[in-house]
């Protein structure tokens, strides 16, 4: 199995999920990326929910 099967597999979740999930998991994979320089993340947790809110309404 090479390394692009694997990737392929990996994102295949991402890939194959409908358009709602797929943004909810885009703005989190950003929210998490934002806090990546925090030694302790503050309040990713909350922003997560908002994230997810926000997609649902």
């Amino acid at each position: 199995m090479n390394q692009e099967t694997n990737i392929n597999d990996i994102q295949a979740p991402i890939t194959t999920a409908p358009p709602e999930v797929r943004n909810i998991i885009e703005k989190v994979l950003q929210a998490e990326k934002d806090k990546l320089y925090m030694k302790s993340p503050w309040n990713i947790n909350d922003d997560i929910l908002k994230i997810i809110k926000e997609e649902v309404q």
